[in-house]
């Protein structure tokens, strides 16, 4: 069993107080402005979606949107939910197989599916995910709409393009020798500026601005569902942003599984929640 890293942290730790606080992301006013309600569709749309890691104080709002959307859609029978390993232990792509203890409950791993997914460059290594948030937090947002589902996690230390492509294509492969209906979830953050991140705005820009304006380099390459051109953006303009490989990956797979068009639902910073020296950049991204 893998348990919590960042309850009371990222997010709160009691069942009612995380209750109230993901309503509170939903009717923030970054956010969607009401509470959804599970649809169910006949024939889903959404294949994947780009959503913020971040505390909820800070990311919660625009996570919402992403999540939203997905309400609206109806489930999945799972997700594959892809985050950045930041803190470097276990191996450098790794899926485990250990069900997540969660404050909602217990989430199951698809153990028929993790097991297709376990070749090639994804190993199965439960300490890649013990210290890693990025998946952690995705996870209650996730129950709070639906308590019945699975899924399988998989973290990227190794971001570089072979490697994140690599890791698509066997997601597409596996979901489609099982026969599953599957959302791609990629977890990421986007531009993290500000001394503390290394990285100060120009002169005339304050740290949203620059993540703003950074940031949307970024995201007009993953609209165009163009992975070549997002690792481009991220090296060539310095683009802090932690998950691009999950993106990377969340889009190689879902464009094999016939998706061809992406929507922005949200985008804001930390900076417009909280203002200071330094903002990261939260991006809600759909593709159909």
């Amino acid at each position: 069993m893998r348990r919590p890293a960042v309850d009371g942290q990222f997010y709160a730790a009691s069942e009612n107080d995380l209750k109230a606080q993901i309503e509170s992301c939903y009717t923030h006013q970054l956010g969607p402005g009401k509470v959804p309600k599970l649809t169910k569709t006949p024939k889903r749309k959404v294949k994947g979606l780009v959503v913020p890691h971040a505390g909820y104080p800070y990311s919660g709002p625009i996570a919402a949107h992403s999540y939203y959307k997905l309400a609206e859609d109806g489930y999945p029978e799972t997700f594959i939910i892809l985050g950045p390993n930041h803190s470097g232990f276990g191996s450098m792509v790794a899926l485990t197989m250990e069900d997540f203890k969660m404050p909602f409950g217990d989430v199951k791993i698809d153990q028929p599916l993790a097991k297709r997914l376990w070749k090639g460059i994804i190993d199965n290594d439960l300490k890649a995910h013990e210290h890693e948030h990025s998946i952690e937090v995705q996870l209650p947002f996730l129950q709070y709409i639906n308590r019945d589902f699975k899924f399988v996690p998989i973290t990227l230390a190794m971001q570089d393009f072979k490697t994140s492509t690599e890791v698509g294509e066997i997601i597409s492969e596996a979901v489609k020798e099982i026969g599953r209906d599957v959302v791609v979830i990629a977890s990421s953050d986007f531009t993290h500026c500000g001394l503390m991140y290394g990285q100060l705005p120009p002169s005339g820009l304050n740290a949203g601005g620059w993540a703003a304006k950074q940031d949307k380099k970024a995201i007009d390459a993953i609209l165009g569902l163009d992975t070549k051109r997002l690792l481009k953006s991220v090296r060539q303009f310095d683009i802090t942003m932690c998950g691009y490989g999950p993106i990377i990956a969340m889009l190689t797979a879902t464009k094999k599984l016939n998706a061809t068009k992406a929507n922005l639902l949200k985008y804001a910073s930390s900076y417009d929640i909280h203002p200071a020296d330094s903002a990261v950049g939260y991006g809600a991204i759909v593709i159909e």
